[in-house]
């Protein structure tokens, strides 16, 4: 499994435990693609995940783009017309993990990140 991989199955876990419900992971449309769809009381959540080895290029959430937002936020609606056939309350969280020099995530979770 790749760093990538590896940080969405801590993420979604991550989610879990703070109570949210995993609706799909890495969903895909002609659009883009959006790493974890989950709900949190009544809200949908699109969240993006960024995992990094180390900060020497900066912290994982920094690279979550302007051009990267409107393409989840594009992905986002997409989403919802599909499955709900209309729009619905949500917002778009980003997680950013960290490998620490002891092997463990640090883990930021950012909610209404934009």
């Amino acid at each position: 499994m790749d760093l990538g991989s590896t940080g969405e199955a801590v993420a979604a876990r991550f989610l879990l435990d703070k109570g949210h419900q995993i609706l799909t992971m890495n969903y895909r449309c002609r659009i883009g693609e959006i790493d974890i769809i989950s709900a949190d009381r009544g809200v949908v959540v699109f969240c993006e995940v960024k995992t990094r080895a180390s900060d020497a290029k900066g912290q994982p959430f920094e690279s979550v783009t302007r051009k990267k937002q409107q393409t989840l936020r594009r992905c986002a609606e997409h989403f919802l017309l599909a499955q709900y056939h209309e729009l619905r309350t949500c917002r778009f969280d980003v997680i950013s993990i960290r490998c620490n020099s002891r092997g463990r995530p640090d883990i930021t979770h950012l909610e209404n990140a934009f």
